[in-house]
């Protein structure tokens, strides 16, 4: 195994890694944080599709490590470097969306974010609240979670639990 061949798989896995992180997110899949059966099909096809492109003729043991060495270290730089350019931050994730502020629903939205009504009330409902019109705040969190406060005699009172939702990037797909 020479240096030319690990040189080669790094390179590969890294121009895969950075085709995937642009390719999820331009295809609206910001959030996996609830996998579907069709997500999950998706991944195992994709990681099975792009195997070759990172490692070439290598299989050897020597080269899958070499190849999720590199996948970790991209991980962690892309992190790195997330958190000290906020515009490329913005570009990779998303931001929270206000649904629901103070009992009024923000239409606009819920169709950006293809929330049905049936869905925000169930949501709603899973945090103990029986209508949007006593939700004083009702977020849709960057991890995919649906965070709802709601006003209980006039104090806020913030549910513990989280709904998980997958965000889609509509506005980037038309």
């Amino acid at each position: 195994m020479g240096i030319d061949s690990t040189l080669e798989i790094i390179l590969r896995t890294s121009s895969v890694y950075l085709f995937l992180i642009v390719a999820i997110r331009l295809f609206g899949k910001k959030e996996l944080s609830q996998l579907s059966t069709t997500d999950l099909v998706f991944i195992v096809l994709i990681s099975n599709a792009v195997q070759n492109a990172m490692v070439g003729a290598n299989t050897s043991l020597y080269g899958g490590i070499v190849a999720a060495s590199v996948l970790f270290i991209m991980t962690y730089i892309l992190k790195l470097i997330i958190y000290r350019y906020p515009k490329l931050r913005d570009f990779i994730e998303t931001k929270a969306v206000i649904l629901v502020h103070n009992g009024k629903l923000n239409v606009d939205h819920l169709h950006q974010e293809s929330i049905s009504m049936d869905e925000l009330e169930q949501a709603i409902r899973e945090h103990g609240v029986d209508s949007y019109k006593k939700v004083v705040l009702a977020v849709l969190e960057i991890d995919g979670n649906i965070s709802v406060i709601s006003g209980d005699d006039n104090k806020l009172k913030q549910t513990s639990h989280k709904t998980r939702r997958k965000r889609k990037d509509l506005t980037r797909m038309s």
